[in-house]
C-alpha cells in the first residue's frame, strides 16, 4: 500500500495540450481578431516546420489588409515587453505550445 502512495506522488503533472487556437490577450475588435486568428491558424498549419515562414506570411498578410508596421513573433520559448498602438495587439497559442504575438507600432 505504501508503494502505491509513493508511485502516485512521483507521477508528474499531466500537460494540457490545446489543439485549438487559444487567445491569451487581445485588444483588437472582434472582427479583426477573428480574421487574424484565422490567418494565424492557416499560416501555422501551412508552415508547421518553419516558424519563421509562418511569421513572415502573417506579417505580409496583416500589412496588406490593415496597413504597414505589423510585427509578428512565432515560437515556443520567449518573453516579451512591447509598446504598440492601442487596438492592435493579439497574443495567442496554437497547437499546444506554439505562441504567436502580433502587434502594430
Amino acid at each position: 500500500m505504501a508503494e502505491m502512495e509513493a508511485k502516485e506522488q512521483k507521477e508528474e503533472p499531466k500537460k494540457i495540450i490545446h489543439t485549438y487556437p487559444l487567445i491569451r490577450h487581445s485588444d483588437m475588435s472582434e472582427e479583426m481578431k477573428t480574421e487574424t486568428m484565422e490567418l494565424v491558424v492557416t499560416a501555422c498549419e501551412k508552415f508547421s516546420a518553419s516558424n519563421e515562414a509562418a511569421a513572415k506570411m502573417i506579417k505580409e498578410e496583416m500589412d496588406k489588409k490593415l496597413g504597414p508596421s505589423f510585427h509578428v513573433v512565432v515560437g515556443e520559448d520567449f518573453g516579451f515587453e512591447i509598446a504598440y498602438e492601442c487596438a492592435n495587439l493579439l497574443y495567442m497559442f496554437f497547437g499546444g505550445n506554439l505562441a504567436i504575438v502580433i502587434w502594430k507600432c
